[in-house]
């Protein structure tokens, strides 16, 4: 299974993008997008951002993913 999280573009540099989620930054390619810049919010897959959205519904995913990390997490803990 894939899970696939929003990330910011916060550098581009040779077809190559810094992104960020949360503090946590790594590079993906960004040959697969037509136009990109910094700031905009990518789906990366396989080290390739392979589409664009909008800034609202990556912040909305990105608050669901942290809410079912915590659920989980939190099941974890009180469970030992």
């Amino acid at each position: 299974m894939c899970l696939a999280i929003p990330s910011k573009i916060i550098k581009i540099k040779d077809n190559v993008a810094t992104i960020d989620v949360d503090g946590v930054q790594r590079e993906a390619s960004l040959l697969l997008l037509e136009n990109p810049k910094v700031g905009d919010y990518v789906i990366v897959h396989a080290g390739f951002a392979i589409n664009k959205i909008n800034e609202e519904h990556a912040l909305e995913s990105l608050n669901l993913l942290r809410e079912a990390a915590a659920l989980i997490f939190g099941d974890q803990k009180g469970g030992n």
